[in-house]
């Protein structure tokens, strides 16, 4: 009797010791994707300023160099990090959500092929993995993406006499929102969020994993240093933005243009930029995007991966 007392005892200290060893685990996750998250933003921020205008006023505009002297010109420097407030907000919010469900999600993955909890997933397993995590990351994304769009196409919409009165901190763009639309009036994109999120995110994570197998070579990839780590995530920002871009121009036009009035859905949009614009107008942007892929990618995973473990090193000191 006693023993099985002491059985059943320790088979709940065991399981108590998994749930708290997860828990840590997604705790972990967490704070990495939002140290991944901030060297993501303060290391691409005016890139993708220019991105979101280029995008939402492409006749504005000849090219990247001069969207980024007429930003210059009338705004200063500090326009090219409007916006930057909701950009940290969204991108830790972001990634901080994407890592911890991403560590959920390769469990996931691990019991529906059926391999053990501690196996190393494939490549292509680990992106679709990545994949999935990405639709719980597009909810908290959606909104302050949102946020962020609008204070960095003010200007534009000041210029363009689509709007009277400017809002230029997040509180305005927020009180608006609400006063207009309610709540839900910061979910005007969340289908192209997501239709952009699930299958960019495949490759973000598979392109990272790949080029990460590439450079090991047949080594432990955990053991990388700095500058294949940056390389890889560069490649991976370069993959998710080459698959996505058309996808994330309808988004952010459907974002801004709906703060003056019913903005269309997503293939309504879609048909009146490439009938009135032509395809060409779903790339505006993209060379700044890319420019941006590669160092603000290669900071994230190396913020994330570095993050995380000095923190798994600390843990498993204790």
């Amino acid at each position: 009797m006693l023993q099985r007392v002491a059985c059943h005892r320790d088979q709940q200290m065991e399981w108590a010791n998994r749930k708290s060893g997860s828990g840590i685990q997604a705790a972990i996750d967490l704070t990495a994707g939002a140290a991944a998250g901030t060297a993501c933003v303060l290391t691409g921020q005016p890139f993708d300023t220019i991105k979101v205008k280029m995008q939402t006023f492409p006749g504005l505009y000849k090219g990247l160099t001069d969207c980024f002297l007429k930003t210059y010109t009338q705004v200063g420097f500090r326009g090219l990090y409007k916006g930057t407030g909701p950009a940290l907000i969204a991108h830790v919010s972001q990634n901080s959500v994407l890592f911890m469900c991403y560590g959920f999600c390769q469990q996931f993955v691990r019991a529906v092929v059926g391999v053990d909890k501690q196996a190393k997933l494939s490549d292509l397993q680990t992106a679709t993995a990545g994949s999935l995590a990405s639709a719980f990351a597009a909810l908290v994304l959606c909104p302050t993406e949102l946020v962020k769009c609008r204070l960095q196409t003010m200007h534009e919409l000041e210029m363009s006499g689509k709007i009277a009165k400017s809002h230029k901190t997040i509180w305005s763009v927020v009180t608006s929102v609400l006063r207009k639309d309610g709540p839900l009036g910061f979910y005007y994109g969340l289908s192209s969020t997501l239709l952009q999120e699930v299958p960019g995110y495949f490759f973000f994570f598979g392109g990272y994993e790949l080029s990460r197998s590439f450079f090991a070579s047949g080594q432990s990839k955990d053991e990388l240093g700095p500058v294949p780590l940056m390389v890889s995530g560069g490649i991976a920002g370069i993959c998710l933005w080459l698959v996505v871009f058309p996808v994330d121009c309808i988004k952010s036009r459907i974002q801004v243009l709906s703060m003056y009035g019913k903005q269309a859905g997503f293939i309504s949009t879609l048909l009146s930029v490439v009938r009135n614009e032509g395809i060409g107008a779903l790339y505006s942007g993209l060379k700044a995007t890319m420019i941006r892929a590669v160092p603000a990618n290669g900071a994230l995973f190396l913020a994330y991966e570095h993050s995380r473990k000095m923190m798994m090193s600390q843990l498993e000191a204790h």
